[in-house]
Order: structure tokens, then sequence, then C-alpha cells
């Protein structure tokens, strides 16, 4: 096994971009409103875990090249039922960053469901209406330096 050779390809400017979600119960979304989880500010603590993870793609994913990352962007909105994540990621190198935009937009839900979890289990202590969902490049660009 080996990872794609990079070194004959130029520096570019890169970006990459990526969307999902996490379907919640509506008492769970209030309490994410009202600063009422018990953990803190979910969106807060998710943004922090992105960045991370963005960081550390090429350590989770193997075939992924440690990429200079240049700009990390993470976002936070409630649509209907669902919280969006959107991550950004930037660098100036060889090869894409859309990995690690998803990296960073799946990590930064997996953070939220961890900290609202309480709020979300049901009487058995299972996830009935819990997910993650529609985890997606939405965006990536690349131009030359």
């Amino acid at each position: 096994m080996k990872t794609v050779d990079i070194s004959g390809k130029a520096p570019s400017r890169r970006a990459a971009a990526a969307e999902g979600r996490l379907s919640l119960r509506a008492e769970t979304l209030r309490a994410i409103r009202e600063g009422k989880v018990r953990k803190g500010d979910p969106f807060k603590v998710a943004e922090s875990a992105a960045l991370l993870a963005v960081k550390k793609t090429p350590e989770l994913i193997p075939h992924c090249h440690h990429v200079p990352i240049s700009s990390i962007s993470v976002d936070f909105f409630i649509e209907g039922t669902d919280v969006v994540c959107e991550c950004e990621v930037k660098a100036n190198y060889a090869t894409g960053v859309e990995m690690d935009a998803l990296t960073g937009a799946a990590i930064a839900l997996l953070t939220v469901w961890d900290m609202v979890k309480y709020i979300e289990k049901d009487g058995d202590g299972q996830y009935p209406t819990t997910s993650i969902h529609g985890l997606r490049v939405t965006r990536k660009s690349k131009e030359a330096l």
C-alpha cells in the first residue's frame, strides 16, 4: 500500500466546504437555543473539536496527506429539526482539502450529539430519532498561485 505521489504537482490555492446535519428533538433544540445544555454551549465546543479534527485528518484517514492548512471556518445554524454544520478549509498545497472539511463537519456534529445525548435518549436509553445525515462536500476550488 502507498499514498498517491503528489511530488510532481504544483501547489495551488485550494478550498473545500462540507456540511452535515444532525436531527434532534424539539426539546433538545430548545435547550441549545436557550443556553440550557448542561455541558455548555455545544456549538462553541463543537467548533473547537472541528478545528482539531481538520488538523488531525491524516492521522484518521490513512491515505490523506499532511496538508499545511491556512484557514478553517466552522458555522452552525438550526434548520427545522436539524443542526447544520458547515466547515470550510483552505490551503496552498498540491492536493485538495475536501476530506479535511468533511472530517471537521463530522466531528463537530458528533460533538454536538455527545453534549446533548442526555436529552435525546428515550426511556430505554436509545436514540430513536437522532441521526447524522447529509454529510457532503458542498464546494471545492483550485486556483493557480
